[in-house]
């Protein structure tokens, strides 16, 4: 006597083999971009250290593959050129500083002043850590690069935070908001310049940002 097999068992086999085989296909994928991922990481890492080390007009596609231990022509599988290396070591460094100024507005404190402290606190400290950071996404060291647009949205977005927290304090006129930016950054060009790694034009920034809230007429 033949036995026959259950048809419901043979469409639950079909099913479990096209699901695992979607599932092996998947995991083929996201292993190819996890590894470029990666690759693209260990580029960046690589200029970053050139830049902090020497400077970063001195980055070379040479270096940057020397240090990866890769030719030079096999970087452009991964960055089209140097401005484009150089847009993604962009978009990191605002995509952090984003991250760092969202933090600072999650717990706002509960005075005006100290709220203008905070922001101006957060980015002057999160600047002067990184002087090649700093320079790229704050300065137009680079001769001839100009951020993408995809990029330059971080930095867009983290004004917006500051723009929006200095809002809640009575500061929002386009002039008062320039002037914020132009004292810290003022502040951060000082210590950088002339004390790096010290503290001295660090000292002065709560009595800074006091005198700018003396002059809009914010009493607390």
């Amino acid at each position: 006597m033949i036995a026959i097999a259950d048809p419901g068992s043979c469409l639950t086999f079909w099913a479990a083999r096209r699901i695992l085989l979607t599932m092996l296909a998947n995991a083929k994928r996201d292993r190819v971009g996890e590894r470029r991922s990666a690759t693209r990481r260990e580029i960046l890492d690589a200029a970053w250290a050139i830049a902090r080390e020497s400077g970063l007009a001195q980055v070379t596609l040479r270096d940057v593959a020397e240090q990866v231990g890769m030719r030079a022509p096999s970087l452009y599988r991964h960055f089209e050129s140097k401005n484009a290396i150089y847009d993604a070591m962009f978009a990191d460094s605002w995509k952090a500083c984003l991250a760092v100024m969202t933090e600072a507005s999650r717990t706002p404190p509960t005075s005006a002043r100290a709220t203008i402290r905070r922001y101006a606190r957060t980015f002057f400290d999160f600047a002067v850590a990184d002087l090649a950071r700093h320079q790229l996404m704050n300065q137009r060291t680079i001769v001839g690069f100009e951020p993408s647009a995809e990029s330059y949205a971080f930095a867009i977005e983290t004004l917006e935070t500051v723009r929006t927290g200095l809002a809640a304090c009575g500061v929002t006129r386009p002039e008062d908001i320039d002037l914020y930016v132009a004292i810290g950054g003022g502040l951060i060009d000082a210590q950088l310049a002339n004390d790096p790694g010290g503290d001295r034009w660090s000292r002065l920034l709560n009595r800074t940002f006091d005198m700018f809230a003396d002059n809009l007429g914010i009493q607390t």
